[in-house]
């Protein structure tokens, strides 16, 4: 339960999050219910298997999902869109972390040995959870990490580069460093560099090209290294 917890995090929040329901629910509460609704039904689904009865669980972490959205439509902090996405992803998790220890799936006094000895008993759970956060959920991360850290603002979506391209480049990478072949790396790497580059210096936007480049790469390569010591 969860690992399959956080795996309906990552499908409902980022996979199942297309462009224009992004900016849909950035704008209006309706989008926001829209974006709840997919949540709650993936986090139901997802429940199924393990616990069919544990809809309690299921309707608690749906429901704090659309309170914390709404809340950032309405509050607006003045810190950089990098810190609120990280504490808002931080909010989701400890929702996620918290139902789970009530039901007692999980004790957080004991949280990081728990998680260890589910993610041992799991692994082909835990391998579904790292491909599914390589694909669309770090797609956003490496955004608002490039953007924030270079030019400290919100990220532009989709951007210059390659949605597509760049999930299937991490997916390709995290395959070749979990079965050990880092050789193959920058044969994988470099194809998108060169189609990629001319069309980023005409835009003038080479330093965050850069770093969303080398930030996709760096946590394909981590979860490769993780997956490895399975």
């Amino acid at each position: 339960m969860i690992i399959a917890m956080f795996l309906a995090h990552l499908v409902g929040d980022y996979i199942l999050q297309w462009d224009r329901l992004a900016l849909w629910k950035s704008r209006e509460l309706k989008g926001i219910l829209v974006h709840g609704l997919i949540v709650s039904a993936v986090t139901w689904l997802f429940t199924l298997p393990f616990d069919p009865l544990w809809w309690r669980g299921a309707l608690v972490i749906s429901l704090a999902h659309i309170l914390i959205d709404a809340s950032q439509l309405r509050f607006k902090p003045p810190i950089s869109p990098l810190v609120r996405f990280i504490l808002d992803q931080i909010a989701h998790f400890a929702v996620i972390i918290l139902a789970l220890n009530v039901s007692g799936y999980l004790s957080l006094a004991t949280l990081t040995a728990d998680l260890a000895q589910v993610i041992h008993s799991d692994r082909a759970l835990f391998y579904l959870l790292g491909y599914a956060f390589i694909t669309m959920p770090a797609w956003v991360l490496v955004k608002f990490t490039a953007y924030g850290l270079v030019k400290g603002s919100g990220p532009v979506f989709p951007g210059i580069s390659n949605k597509y391209l760049g999930i299937l480049e991490r997916i390709l990478i995290t395959t070749f460093v979990a079965l050990g072949q880092f050789i193959l790396v920058p044969l994988i790497t470099t194809p998108r560099l060169v189609m990629e580059w001319s069309m980023v210096q005409d835009e003038g936007e080479t330093a965050v090209y850069l770093a969303e480049f080398l930030s996709s790469i760096t946590l394909a390569v981590i979860i490769g290294l993780v997956l490895s010591q399975l």
